[in-house]
């Protein structure tokens, strides 16, 4: 049976995927972000003429946005029109392989493009009104890794270690971030192994303007150590789970330590939402690659996306007003 014959119009069907894409087409800074890749594109003295960086470039965010190694990439391209139409390929066009693929994602990791990519991204936002300086909020999230040592050298990642939350033992490593405390967005990321404890990257995590941190129990301490000490900013963090249950909710001022703690975690939650666009919306729940600078490249570009996707709304009604 033919698809004329079931009365279905699929050419002005939109479905959840194009309308997403067309969203991303119109919010993401393209000019922008091609201005930070082009000084470091190789030039092809013979042979077949290079792709052009914007094809690349949204193949690469399609891998991102929804989970694509580089094979599967290589084959979405042949089978959905729809990525071939967002990345800007004819139905006759040569088709970019898995090494082209690859390629591009080493250029990126070689110069370290990824975190100019998540700056220019920020900057871009910035002057949209969208990313304050008073406050930031830390956190950390583990991403696991396989621990198979079925492998072509039998051993698991070596960058890699496990640690224990809870009663349950992780492999893999932590993405730790720094999100303005006012609108959720992500200006810092920083990837470790697993077993690094949140604390001793504090510092890291805050770009030096803000006035206030917020952060959870785990960053006990923080204000007071070395690393920490040019830092101006006043620091909130939670008060211990244990500390905070045996609170005399009779008492008045105990009653207002525990509202204190309300309020904190009521600013501390923003730092939430990037993790939950990450690991929900695009899917990365698992380390792709082997080495924690592969995947620390692959986080900023996914925290990049994510602050993206998170202030599309505002950005499109701005766009329109």
């Amino acid at each position: 049976m033919k698809q004329d014959d079931l009365g279905l119009e699929l050419s002005k069907r939109k479905t959840r995927k194009r309308v997403f894409l067309d969203e991303m087409e119109r919010v993401v800074p393209w000019g922008e972000l091609l201005a930070v890749i082009t000084p470091h594109a190789p030039v092809a003295k013979t042979g077949r003429p290079p792709f052009e960086l914007q094809t690349m470039l949204r193949i690469h965010f399609m891998q991102q946005w929804f989970g694509l190694s580089d094979m599967a990439m290589e084959e979405a391209l042949f089978d959905v029109a729809l990525y071939r139409e967002f990345a800007g390929l004819g139905r006759m066009s040569r088709m970019p392989d898995r090494v082209s693929i690859l390629r591009f994602r080493h250029l990126l990791e070689k110069h370290e493009l990824s975190q100019k990519m998540l700056e220019e991204v920020n900057a871009t936002l910035a002057a949209k009104g969208l990313m304050l300086k008073e406050g930031t909020a830390v956190d950390a999230a583990l991403i696991a890794a396989p621990s198979s040592t079925k492998n072509k050298d039998g051993k698991r990642d070596p960058e890699m270690h496990q640690t224990k939350k809870g009663n349950q033992w992780h492999f893999g490593m932590k993405a730790h971030i720094g999100v303005d405390a006012e609108s959720g967005l992500v200006h810092t990321v920083v990837g470790t192994a697993a077993n690094v404890s949140d604390v001793t990257q504090a510092h890291a995590l805050v770009h030096g303007q803000e006035s206030d941190v917020f952060a959870d129990a785990g960053y006990q301490g923080a204000d007071k150590r070395d690393d920490a000490k040019d830092i101006q900013a006043s620091w909130h963090v939670a008060m211990r789970p244990g500390k905070r249950r045996a609170l005399d909710k009779t008492r008045a001022s105990h009653q207002l330590i525990d509202q204190l703690e309300k309020l904190k975690a009521s600013i501390r939650a923003k730092v939430e939402h990037p993790f939950r666009v990450v690991k929900r919306q695009f899917g990365h729940v698992k380390v792709r690659y082997r080495g924690l600078a592969k995947n620390t490249a692959q986080l900023v570009t996914l925290f990049a996306l994510s602050n993206l996707w998170m202030a599309r709304k505002r950005i499109l009604q701005a766009a329109q007003a």
